[in-house]
């Protein structure tokens, strides 16, 4: 069961990774909010890196598979996003407060490994900064306003990929903290799903409208 959960997982976020990619490059935008997008990134380094100095497991993949998808986000939020963030966003402060936004994501996840130890902050982290990605993207569809870099397909992948290592250790291994964040994590992933609906049917032609007013230079 756990070996099952497992992939679950890491075949529902690698379709929110293929997805990102696809919708940023599609609509000249980054599909995961960046706050997110730099936790990730770091925890994925992280623990790719520390993966692949113990026997390897399936998750040791996973975790490489996921890194590699997240560069390429990255570089779509290099790309795309000051043209996303503000018009009035000179490149150096865009490049300054994102390098700042990307280090400080690492420091956060070292700092966890520090008090925590590599297990229990990989868990604690991932679903914290997961539960903090599910109120962004309810964030960015209202901010954008549009369907812009957003899809169905992201959300319901990110939910599941969620609700199985919820399951894995908030059920199977009986963390109360994991049940609770995974709960939380779902009842905001949910609420994503059903405005994203709405929006679609809403708005059905609606997919790139802001951002062509958006001075990129």
């Amino acid at each position: 069961m756990a070996l099952l959960l497992t992939v679950v997982s890491g075949l529902a976020w690698t379709v929110v990774y293929l997805e990102a990619i696809r919708l940023g490059f599609r609509d000249r935008t980054y599909a995961i909010p960046v706050a997110a997008l730099a936790l990730n990134l770091a925890w994925e380094v992280t623990y790719t890196v520390h993966a692949f100095t113990v026997p390897l497991n399936v998750q040791a993949f996973v975790n490489l598979t996921w890194t590699l998808a997240d560069l390429v986000i990255v570089y779509t939020y290099v790309r795309f996003g000051r043209a996303e963030l503000s018009s009035v966003l000179t490149r150096p402060l865009f490049a300054t407060w994102s390098a700042l936004l990307f280090a400080s994501s690492f420091v956060v996840q070292w700092l966890f490994v520090g008090e925590f130890g590599v297990d229990a902050a990989a868990r604690y982290s991932a679903f914290l900064q997961n539960l903090l990605m599910s109120v962004l993207f309810v964030a960015m569809l209202i901010s954008r306003g549009s369907l812009r870099g957003q899809s169905l397909t992201i959300a319901v992948a990110k939910w599941i990929g969620t609700l199985a290592p919820t399951l894995l250790f908030g059920v199977l291994e009986g963390s109360a903290f994991i049940i609770g964040l995974g709960i939380l994590c779902s009842v905001f992933d949910l609420g994503y799903i059903a405005m994203l609906r709405w929006a679609k049917n809403r708005f059905p032609a609606q997919r790139v409208t802001r951002i062509s007013t958006i001075r990129v230079n």
